[in-house]
């Protein structure tokens, strides 16, 4: 895995009703460390969904840098994984070939990909859905799907955009456990975009808080890992941090 850099970032827009521009971002700078597991919070309209896609190369940047493993961003590429709230699963295809795509668009010959495919499903807690479609699972297990789907590429950084948002609560609390257990054992570096504190702090090593298009605060997570909602749904220090951050982003 690869460093993620963010350099004095900025975006900025052309509103055709006011006739003229507007800055969504502006000197953003961020480092997040090979193997570290950074959330992103703010109020709606902070920019935070606008950070992602500027890193995955969806959109262009205004001003600054993004540098993945010191190389800049230009665009789209399998450096960078990117997970959605929606499932964005391909239907007419299999689990196993929806994980198996990246390693496709890479060349792999099938005989390795399926097996890359499988080892990633059997991390998941998935291998006995390998050869169902997309409209067989719950939305859960379609999430599930949609995060090793990215992991299988062997991506340098793991963009996440409120990937449990659309799921109910128990089932988000579930994920969000096996999202940790899969970070410890393959420590992708990871840029997790949520409205939810709790779920920033209960995932991150750090959380980043904006506001108004700039980073407002920075703040370290050292809670013990592995981390499970039953030890810390009652964890002073998890509270404080999580009331912290929410101070914070009320602030915003």
């Amino acid at each position: 895995m690869k460093n993620l850099s963010l350099k004095s970032l900025s975006k900025t827009y052309f509103d055709p009703y006011a006739g003229s521009h507007y800055t969504a971002l502006h000197d953003i700078t961020l480092d997040v460390p090979a193997g570290e597991f950074v959330s992103v919070v703010g109020p709606s309209g902070c920019g935070k969904s606008t950070i992602l896609n500027m890193v995955a190369g969806f959109i262009p940047h205004s001003g600054g840098e993004i540098l993945v493993g010191g190389q800049p961003v230009k665009g789209p590429g399998p450096d960078r994984g990117v997970v959605f709230q929606s499932f964005a699963l391909f239907p007419w295809k299999t689990v196993l070939e929806n994980v198996g795509f990246g390693p496709k668009m890479r060349g792999v010959p099938k005989a390795e990909r399926d097996e890359i495919a499988r080892e990633y499903l059997a991390m998941a807690g998935l291998s006995h859905a390998a050869d169902r479609y997309p409209n067989e699972l719950s939305g859960g297990m379609q999430q599930r799907v949609g995060v090793v789907r990215a992991l299988a590429n062997k991506p340098d950084v793991l963009l996440m955009d409120e990937p449990f948002a659309s799921v109910d609560a128990q089932t988000r609390m579930t994920l969000q456990e096996e999202l940790t257990r899969i970070w410890e054992e393959r420590r992708p570096t990871v840029l997790f975009i949520t409205h939810d504190v709790p779920e920033a702090v209960f995932l991150a090593n750090r959380v980043v808080v904006l506001s108004k298009g700039h980073v407002l605060a920075d703040v370290p997570v050292p809670l013990a890992r592995p981390r499970v909602w039953d030890k810390l749904v009652e964890d002073e220090e998890f509270k404080d941090l999580s009331n912290k951050v929410l101070a914070l982003v009320r602030s915003a």
